[in-house]
């Protein structure tokens, strides 16, 4: 996903833009998500305006949204998400206050819940005050409520010359109007309704008198979306909570799931399904796995892919999705704003005015060198796991495309490379993507063109999976052909990014010819697609096994031995749990099955200190006992690759691979997560077949089996 360079949100930045009362910590926020609309707030369920609000297509059309009881704020009891992530709830309760006749009220007198959820564009929510005391009273519950129509960029820190027209709200008995007309020429609005009609209603502020007698219970609802409907009221909310978990539950239902003997181990694993399909778009080209929330609740082409490669075992059709939305959206044009090239696969996609005003290149953007390659990788993947040729046959001159220009790429240096085509693109292309995420070993950064060890893993295997798939349409010359590039470029990155004083490979190749001898987890990249000759894979996993990378929690993205060394930024030195993932596969390839299971336990053990939920990332510190992993301040959560990290880890504990041009299951060396003695995947897909596989522990070893009704039908190899 994409930082804004030099401009991108910080910790410091992010947090001198918040007053003293915002939310600090991003496991202490909670999201909903439904289409192109989300939400994020603090635990109060209230929206404050500074990164958190109610989008709608890169839009933020709700930038406060607060309730007050007495005019003061409440006393949080506790705050959750629902476990298919539909709905939020919050309970609270009075601090002392008084009532609208001047009574003194107990701090605790009355229950507040307020309970949140989004379906069709729509902010639903019911407010319930429930009054435990002996005394009746009449209070006064205010909602405050804002809308900057603020682009998505500028909420993370992006400043404009120019805005458009924002409107004088307009207000009737039960409803607020607020409206701006954008630069682009489109309208955008707010309409904030309520139950019933305040007593006090204002551009900013609607005022309840509330009869609260003892004993009782009141409802309040309201609703926010993008034009005035029937009035809120009991019915419409429990409607859209029913098509809002309906819905939910659909997508939950795609692919097999996973069930274990640990209680919590299979919280964890339903939280990360459930956050795989909360992010999880339907559009028309089928499901595409957004980003993350807040920054990046949108369709990126790196992230698509990765996530997609997560779940491909479990749920081919998302790659399927992911493979066909990239396909649509492919360059045909040279565009140095863009940074597009015929056949390149796109970076990230945006709504927001100012990409629709290219006030930034991101309405479609192509600046990730790394991308394309992987796009071809997917595809290869998806045919060796679903036997699925027809669909590569409909997208066969999309990944010529793709290839044709992964080679002109590579054709200057024999590696490929990436320099930004605009000073408002990006300045390091790869999947780390801050200015300063590239550099030398004394701290200099390397002039472009620049070629990134793991691209070229990529480019690798993107060669490689296009010779397999040439090679089965009967294309033999041209299988001949990328066969031999692949090779090229597994001698080529041996020989030019491989250190001897390190024993490790360099981070890049410089515009000069010079290596970065910088040790990153990069290098693990290349042992997921299996570039390594052995004897080097063994040493750089060793290397990526050390305290210099493994904290306990997770790989860190940098040696902490290094200059830029800094568990607390972004990318040099935090935990990925995505990148901590794709190099546990890489480890699990050359033979390090005991060392997954461990990287697993830290993963699993870190996702327990952020309620069940992994982060986009988190900070680097080195584990001690009794310490818990310690948060990134902006982090995204929830974020769809370091959800899928849970399967993908969980893939290369158990050694599982699935034939897809044989019908036929592989278990190589199975290993369960530490604590878990029985695994059991259900309705897996095997080609036309669905089989449910069990994997339980034996004394010191683990067993596979098929269960009784499908004994027979699939083939299951097992390797010890």
């Amino acid at each position: 996903m994409t930082e804004l360079d030099e401009r991108k949100l910080d910790p410091a930045v992010a947090l001198s833009s918040l007053d003293e009362t915002a939310p600090r910590e991003p496991h202490r926020l909670f999201a909903l998500k439904q289409g192109d609309c989300f939400a994020v707030a603090d635990a109060y369920g209230d929206i404050r305006g500074s990164g958190d609000g109610f989008f709608r297509d890169d839009t933020r059309v709700l930038s406060e949204f607060r309730l007050t009881i007495g005019g003061r704020p409440m006393s949080l009891l506790g705050a959750s998400l629902s476990q298919d992530n539909v709905l939020f709830t919050s309970n609270l309760t009075n601090l002392p206050i008084q009532s609208a006749a001047g009574r003194d009220m107990p701090q605790g007198a009355i229950h507040i819940e307020r309970v949140r959820l989004i379906w069709q564009d729509r902010l639903f929510e019911r407010i319930t005050l429930s009054n435990y005391s002996r005394e009746h009273s009449t209070i006064t519950a205010s909602l405050h409520f804002a809308a900057d129509f603020r682009d998505m960029f500028e909420v993370r820190g992006s400043t404009r010359v120019k805005r458009g027209t924002t409107h004088i709200a307009k207000t009737d008995k039960t409803t607020v109007l607020l409206g701006y007309d954008g630069l682009d020429g489109l309208p955008r609005l707010s309409a904030i309704s309520f139950s019933q009609a305040p007593d006090q209603l204002s551009d900013n502020r609607a005022d309840f008198l509330i009869a609260v007698t003892k004993r009782s219970r009141k409802v309040l609802y309201v609703e926010v979306g993008p034009a005035i409907a029937d009035p809120p009221d009991r019915d419409r909310f429990r409607a859209a909570a029913a098509r809002a978990r309906f819905g939910m539950r659909a997508k939950r239902r795609h692919g097999a799931t996973v069930h274990s003997s640990g209680r919590v181990f299979n919280d964890w694993v339903e939280r990360a399904r459930a956050d795989v399909a909360l992010l999880t778009t339907e559009l028309p080209t089928g499901p595409y796995p957004y980003a993350g929330i807040p920054w990046f609740s949108t369709a990126f082409g790196r992230d698509g892919v990765i996530s997609s490669l997560q779940m491909l075992w479990l749920n081919p059709g998302l790659a399927r999705g992911v493979l066909a939305f990239l396909a649509e959206h492919q360059a045909t044009e040279t565009s140095p704003f863009s940074d597009s090239q015929p056949g390149k696969i796109m970076h990230e996609t945006r709504k927001g005015e100012m990409a629709a005003l290219r006030e930034l290149p991101f309405g479609r953007y192509y600046g990730g060198v790394d991308t394309t390659p992987l796009y071809i990788h997917l595809a290869s993947a998806y045919a060796d796991r679903t036997g699925d040729m027809a669909f590569i046959d409909k997208l066969w001159p999309s990944l010529k495309a793709a290839a044709d220009w992964t080679e002109e790429a590579s054709r200057a240096t024999g590696f490929v490379t990436y320099q930004r085509a605009a000073e408002s693109g990006l300045a390091n292309q790869g999947w780390k993507d801050s200015f300063d995420s590239v550099f030398h070993a004394d701290g200099r950064i390397p002039k472009g063109p620049i070629a990134l060890v793991e691209v070229q893993g990529y480019v690798f295997a993107a060669f490689r999976g296009m010779a397999a798939l040439a090679r089965r349409r009967g294309e033999f010359a041209d299988a001949e052909h990328w066969e031999g590039r692949a090779e090229e470029m597994r001698i080529a990155v041996e020989r030019d990014f491989w250190l001897d004083d390190l024993n490790f490979y360099a981070l890049a190749i410089d515009g000069e010819g010079q290596p970065c001898k910088v040790r990153t987890t990069n290098a693990g990249h290349l042992l997921f697609v299996g570039l390594p000759q052995p004897d080097r894979a063994k040493l750089v996993a060793e290397q990526l096994l050390s305290a210099a990378f493994h904290s306990g929690w997770g790989l860190r993205t940098l040696a902490d031995d290094a200059v830029f060394f800094n568990p607390m930024s972004y990318h040099n030195g935090s935990i990925w749990p995505h990148d901590t993932a794709l190099c546990g596969v890489g480890l699990a390839r050359y033979g390090e099955r005991d060392s997954v299971v461990r990287l697993m336990s830290g993963t699993f053990e870190s996702a327990v200190h952020f309620n069940m939920r992994l982060p986009e990332l988190f900070c680097g510190f080195a584990r001690a006992p009794g310490e818990a992993p310690i948060a990134y301040p902006v982090a995204c959560l929830p974020q769809a690759w370091s959800a899928g990290s849970t399967f993908m880890l969980m893939q290369a504990c158990l050694g599982l691979e699935i034939d897809g041009w044989k019908g036929e299951l592989h278990v190589t060396r199975p290993r369960l997560p530490i604590g878990i003695d029985t695994l059991m995947l259900r309705h897996l897909s095997v080609g036309d077949k669905v089989v449910d596989v069990t994997f339980q522990r034996v004394g010191d070893r683990v067993a596979a089996f098929l269960s009784d009704r499908h004994e027979g039908q699939v083939p299951l190899i097992v390797r010890t």
